[in-house]
């Protein structure tokens, strides 16, 4: 999915990808709720849709705006970073402690961000738009650990077609605020790519409500690295892009950071 959105992005644009793709996700969405609830969640868990919706609005927008910019490992490899904020997230909004592994895991996390970086800088095609392509990704995984943890809260109270359906709709009205001044339709021949695109995001999308309905989100984060061997296939594949050992060794180092933390959360608290 997210190499397919690279490509549209670059061809189009990442505002008008974004919104075209959360109407067919909106309608296909709706029509699976309908046809398996129609029953209108409460107050509570509505405001928990809009408030999830804000938030992906915004990882989408800065992540794919990013990913424009990076090869797709090095952005791919830049978001991993999300779980360690996610931890410290949990921390502020649920009163989680935070033990000194998680402290040391988040200094050996930025560390690896700081050699994909310096790898940036060393590399003959560094330009101003890599620096903020760098910067848009780091500023999307902020917001993906807050994500992260509203998705465990919310996959406890509704269903997945539930989640899809209201977190497309929201998204969609967020993202139509600005239509009538930069949204255009789209040329025929991005369609047919943006239906595979929001199929596969839709599938993510249900995958991961199932999933965090019945994980804890600790158990569950640390799979998502394994985006990292798909994106360094999908990029030399589509892309013609190589990695280079700084990613490799940045990425390394955020794994191995997520894991120290995740390994500390697992033990109990005492008392």
């Amino acid at each position: 999915m997210d190499a397919g959105m690279k490509s549209l992005v670059i061809a189009v644009g990442v505002y008008n990808i974004v919104l075209w793709r959360s109407v067919l996700a909106t309608l296909a969405s709706a029509a699976g709720w309908a046809a398996q609830s129609r029953v209108m969640p409460g107050p509570g868990a509505l405001r928990l849709h809009a408030l999830r919706a804000l938030i992906v609005g915004i990882v989408l927008i800065t992540f794919f705006w990013g990913l424009a910019r990076l090869p797709l490992a090095e952005a791919i490899g830049l978001s991993f970073i999300a779980p360690l904020f996610a931890l410290f997230l949990a921390a502020m909004l649920l009163g989680e402690r935070i033990r000194a592994q998680a402290v040391w895991a988040a200094v050996l996390g930025f560390a690896g961000v700081g050699v994909i970086v310096a790898g940036q800088f060393g590399a003959e095609t560094h330009t101003h738009e890599t620096l903020l392509g760098t910067l848009s990704i780091l500023v999307s995984t902020v917001f993906y650990g807050f994500n992260l943890v509203l998705t465990r809260k919310q996959a406890q109270i509704a269903k997945p077609i539930e989640i899809m359906f209201f977190q497309n709709l929201f998204l969609l009205v967020i993202m139509g605020l600005a239509a009538p001044w930069i949204a255009v339709l789209l040329p025929r021949e991005f369609w047919l790519p943006l239906v595979g695109v929001t199929a596969l995001s839709l599938s993510g999308q249900y995958l991961m409500s199932w999933a965090y309905a019945r994980a804890e989100a600790q158990y569950l984060i640390s799979t998502e690295y394994t985006a990292f061997i798909w994106a360094i296939a999908l990029g030399w594949f589509f892309f013609d892009e190589t990695v280079t050992w700084e990613t490799l060794a940045g990425a390394g180092l955020i794994i191995v950071s997520c894991w120290i933390a995740a390994r500390a959360s697992l033990r109990p608290v005492e008392a």
